[in-house]
């Protein structure tokens, strides 16, 4: 019986299927849902259970509640997602190795998508390429993390494939915890390194481009160090 499940375990179960629900009734943005007091009943719940199932399903945009039409279903906010994946101490203790070898999957895997995109539409190489530049003329450490930041999150981003973008924020993680080894690379071979990247995709180098890549992000594993004893963070 759901009643006897914990609270908060309690709210996750119906809001997961909140979540089935729409999906087995094929409900677009937009649509309409029961009545708070129609879905309670179908999932044998309090009321107060499922208010505070379809508030958690409203933070992320799943849900809508809009005055006079009720419950609707939304678009997921992914900015909300990847703010609290970002904060995720799974991510902020995972193993160095481990983050390198994210950000390759990720970020290798999302080139040939860029790369058909890019034929199509040449802003995305433009877009990139002006970013690099101000990367090329980033002063200090702070200034070259942002810009690399993103540099890498357009390109993700330039794949057209969305909900990789929840994951893209793991950049953010990676930088923090390898601030020293950022520190100590060669920015103008980054620089180098990135636009070879965008030259091989717009010209259809998929292969060659990955290869890059790989060898941008797997640099930082000889440069792994702890951060200088006394060291203010940024």
């Amino acid at each position: 019986m759901l009643e006897t499940i914990g609270r908060t375990r309690l709210r996750d179960v119906v809001a997961q299927r909140i979540q089935q629900y729409i999906a087995d009734e094929g409900l677009r943005p937009g649509d309409r849902l029961p009545t708070e007091g129609e879905l309670a009943t179908r999932f044998g719940v309090s009321r107060l259970s499922l208010r505070e199932a379809t508030k958690s399903l409203e933070f992320i945009g799943v849900l809508e509640a809009r005055p006079g039409r009720g419950l609707t279903v939304g678009r997921m906010r992914m900015e909300r997602i990847t703010g609290y994946l970002g904060l995720n101490p799974a991510l902020q203790e995972a193993d160095p190795a481990v983050l390198i070898d994210t950000r390759v999957i990720i970020e290798t895997g999302v080139l040939p998508h860029v790369a058909r995109r890019m034929k199509d539409d040449p802003a995305l190489y433009d877009g990139l390429s002006g970013i690099n530049a101000r990367l090329r003329d980033a002063r200090t450490l702070q200034r070259w993390v942002t810009l690399d930041i993103e540099f890498h999150r357009s390109l993700i981003e330039a794949s057209g494939l969305t909900p990789l973008m929840a994951f893209a924020d793991v950049l953010a993680v990676f930088f923090q915890r390898f601030r020293e080894s950022v520190r100590k690379a060669e920015w103008s071979g980054g620089v180098v390194a990135h636009q070879a990247i965008l030259d091989d995709l717009r010209a259809g180098r998929v292969s060659r481009a990955e290869t890059q890549l790989r060898t941008h992000i797997e640099s930082h594993r000889t440069r792994i160090v702890g951060p200088a004893k006394g060291e203010p963070a940024e």
